[in-house]
Parts: C-alpha cells; structure tokens; sequence
C-alpha cells in the first residue's frame, strides 16, 4: 500500500520544493558512510527495515532539501523542505548519558593508554564499542526505541523521508568528525579531551617538607641547686655508730702471757676504767 499522509494524499505524488544552496551528501550514489563508526550508525538506521523511507530521504539528502542541520546534547534538528511553502522540521533524540556515567567512560578510556592517543589525535578507535558495553552502555542506539524521533510534515510514519534525509545527513558529519557522536550523547570534544588530558597526567612529584629540628630544652644547672630532694635515694643516710666495748681490743689479739699468767683478764678492768675517765673528760 502506498504511503499516505493524513490527508490521505500520496506523499511521492507531488514534486519536493527545490532549495537553493542546501546541505547535500558527498556520496552521490552508494553507500553514504565512509568510515566504521559512520557506517555502523548508517547500518542501525538501515536494520529498523524502513528501506522505501530510508531510500527516499537518501534521495533528498543528495539533492540539497535539507537546509540546516544543528547537533546539540542528544538532539538533532533539520529543517527539511518537502512540497509545502514552509520547510519541516525534523527532530532526532537520544539519550544523553549522565555525568556519573561519563566519569565511567572516561576513566576507562584513560585507563586504555591507545584509546587515549588516538581520541587525543582525533580519530575513533574501533573497540571503543566495547569500552561502553563493559560499562552497560551503548554507543550507537540498537533499536528505534531508543531514539526519539518526530517530523512537523503530515507523514504519520517514522522516520519519514524528512527524518530519513536527516539521518543520513547526521551520519556524513560523523564522517568528518567522530566526536560528534560524543557530542550527541553529552560530552563535546573539549571537554572529553581535556578531562583525559586531566587523567592521563602523571602525578605531580612532591618534594619532601623539610622538618626542622627540635631545639633541646636548655639545661640550667643551678635550677636544682635550692631544691629540696624529696626520695629516700637522693641522700644517702648516714648511719650511727655501733658502741663497742673497751676492752674489746683485747679480744683481738693473742693472749699476753707474762711468767706462764695471762694478763688479758686483769686488763680488762684497766681499759673500762680509761674509757670512762675520757668520756668524762669529754663532757
């Protein structure tokens, strides 16, 4: 069945308004996508199996009907000329990632030194896929559904020819640059690069703090001298004196034996006598 429109007019039976000066395809026949990430953006669009859609817009992406095209955070905006006065504006969305979401991508990305020189010097590395699939994330959306697509034109079917054209539009200026792909989901070009710049960066070399020296308490040798000790052990006591008796020098050496008598005992008393006259002196 032919497509309609809601007035129920067949769309391809009136001839498209000619633009002057509109944004056309490189490609003028074959296949639109020169490089693998074009290409596979080509080939989602392609498995959604609107090929009659598809082919058409092809035709007026080639022919210049698009006349602008803008590319902002995950939204595209195309305004298309059909067969009225006024050109169509065609919308396609997708959803942007958050910013916890792209502080993942971008530490794996840092993390892959060849993904990093190669996004540094412009260029899409193609396992880049899988650094998103290992995230949970997908870089090109998989099916329709997750894209947001609508058209002013009365063509109720999606994509339309005008949504189609965009499309394939979008997809060349993936060609030219990669990050635009980026771009559409949430992070530009300088703001990727330079927060890889920030993560590839070797650590700072930090020099040790020098410490300085405790200075030693000064010692005052006199601070003690007045001070009153206080232990036990600072001053040794000094004992008293055991008394001895007198004659106890007489125990000590060998008996005095005089004509076979002993002498020792009738000294005895002599030598308590002297001890107690000089104690008497002494007083």
């Amino acid at each position: 069945m032919p497509d309609r429109d809601w007035h129920g007019e067949r769309p391809s039976a009136r001839r498209a308004i000619r633009v002057e000066g509109g944004l056309t395809l490189r490609s003028k026949r074959g296949d639109v996508a020169r490089t693998w990430w074009s290409r596979r953006f080509v080939e989602v669009l392609e498995s959604f199996g609107m090929g009659g859609r598809l082919a058409r817009g092809r035709g007026y992406a080639r022919t210049g009907q698009v006349m602008s095209l803008s590319l902002s955070t995950s939204l595209v905006v195309a305004l298309v000329m059909g067969t009225r006065r006024e050109p169509y504006r065609a919308r396609v969305g997708v959803r942007k990632f958050t910013d916890q979401e792209w502080s993942r991508i971008e530490h794996a990305l840092a993390d892959r030194a060849v993904f990093a020189a190669k996004l540094l010097a412009g260029e899409m590395p193609p396992e880049i896929e899988d650094v998103f699939a290992d995230l949970g994330l997908a870089l090109f959306p998989s099916t329709l559904r997750e894209m947001s697509m609508d058209c002013t034109c009365p063509d109720w079917e999606v994509p339309c020819k005008h949504l189609a054209a965009t499309c394939y539009l979008l997809a060349e200026s993936f060609d030219t640059d990669p990050f635009e792909i980026l771009a559409w989901r949430g992070r530009s070009r300088e703001d990727l690069l330079d927060r890889l710049r920030e993560l590839r960066a070797p650590l700072p070399h930090e020099e040790p703090v020098p410490v300085e020296p405790v200075p030693e308490p000064e010692v005052d040798e006199f601070a003690g001298f007045w001070v009153r000790r206080t232990t036990s052990a600072a001053v040794p006591e000094v004992a008293e004196p055991v008394p001895t008796r007198p004659d106890a020098l007489l125990d000590q050496l060998d008996p005095l034996v005089v004509d076979g008598r002993s002498l020792t005992d009738d000294l005895r008393p002599l030598y308590r006598l002297i001890a107690r006259s000089s104690r008497g002196t002494e007083r």
